[in-house]
């Protein structure tokens, strides 16, 4: 077969069980280049608390400039408590933040879905959940995570005032929406945008350029607008009506975590971050597990890996342009899942619990 330009993927294990999910991504892309002759070039780097540890940077400006060079970044989970009292600048997170911010990732896409085979891992009826397939869309780098003015002050009277502001602007909204409409017309054609225009300026801005651009652009996608507090309640309430979700940052973390644990496992659920398209197509994203850095079973060689490597999945699908192989991937996935092998964050009665690397290994035996 003829080989495919090299195209580098960045690997960011980070703290925690971040480096032993991402090895078993590591085993995959190998996998890819070996057997369907792909030709991804592999680095890894440090990231987070362990990067801090060694250079006193949650991430050195070296790592920084790969990132820009990259294609693909995968990052396993940053932070945990042995990093808590480290001053605010440079706390793990913060690496994970000036990725999102200096190479523009505005867009975090996170879907919850029930796998049919997990449907009782759910804290909700079967009913409810069976059949859940949510695409939730989070503006990434506006609103109040970086709005200025912020920061603590001394006020009168020996007292504090916290301040952060909540800032949105025409082109923040538009473009963050406009991948929205775009996952809809590729699935159910659906859109929800969630924000609080009852009582915020900046939801107000939110709902009519939301409003304006169907208008305009998307006639055929269906719109609807709902408070983000009238969202929370119904993704408890009636999870299915809804297909995709466009949020801002802050009601996007909350609203895409919830979502997630309407299916079981945090530990099965990956997300991208994307920035913008330049003039030849190509766009500069992060891939990434929803869970966090799980420093009490860090380790121990029970984290689940399915998270990291549906995230690579989805790195072949939006950054690589390679739709039959994440295809083939996911199904690796469902086929493992069916074959009834679990970790032990969704073991139950009847299923065989594997490893970490063991759960790796039963996926590239399915690609094979």
């Amino acid at each position: 077969m003829i080989k495919v330009k090299k195209r580098k993927i960045l690997l960011l294990p980070g703290d925690g069980i971040g480096p032993e999910v991402i090895t078993e991504v590591k085993k995959i892309i190998s996998w890819f280049n070996d057997k369907k002759s792909l030709d991804f070039e592999i680095d890894q780097e440090l990231v987070g608390g362990c990067s801090y540890d060694k250079h006193g940077t949650p991430i050195t400006d070296e790592v920084f400039y790969k990132a820009l060079e990259s294609e693909v970044i995968m990052l396993g989970a940053v932070g945990g408590p042995t990093w808590d009292n480290l001053e605010f600048s440079k706390k793990p997170e913060r690496a994970l933040l000036k990725l999102r911010k200096e190479l523009k990732l505005f867009a975090n896409l996170r879907p919850a879905i029930c796998f049919k085979q997990l449907v009782d891992a759910s804290t909700l009826k079967p009913e409810v959940v069976s059949g859940l397939d949510i695409m939730i869309v989070r503006e990434l780098t506006g609103g109040i995570y970086f709005g200025e003015p912020r920061g603590i002050k001394p006020i009168e009277n020996g007292e504090r005032k916290g301040i952060n502001t909540h800032t949105y602007t025409t082109s923040e909204i538009t473009r963050v929406a406009r991948i929205a409409f775009d996952l809809a017309r590729k699935r159910s054609n659906k859109v929800t945008s969630c924000e609080k225009s009852n009582v915020m300026e900046a939801g107000q801005l939110w709902k009519e350029e939301v409003q304006e651009l169907q208008e305009k652009e998307y006639k055929d996608v269906e719109l609807s607008h709902m408070l983000a507090d009238n969202c929370a309640m119904q993704l408890l309430r009636n999870p299915k009506q809804f297909d995709v979700i466009v949020t801002d940052n802050l009601f996007g973390d909350m609203l895409s975590d919830q979502a997630s644990m309407l299916t079981g496992s945090l530990g099965l659920l990956p997300s991208a971050s994307l920035g913008a398209k330049n003039k030849d197509g190509e766009m500069r994203a992060m891939y990434e597990p929803i869970h966090g850095s799980a420093p009490d079973i860090a380790g121990q060689g029970i984290a689940n890996p399915i998270a990291s490597i549906l995230s690579f999945a989805m790195a072949l699908r939006y950054s690589l342009d390679l739709d039959k192989e994440a295809d083939i991937l996911e199904k690796a996935v469902q086929d493992v899942l069916n074959d009834g092998l679990r970790t032990k964050d969704i073991m139950s009665e009847g299923m065989k619990e594997t490893s970490t690397s063991a759960m790796g290994d039963a996926i590239i035996s399915k690609l094979q």
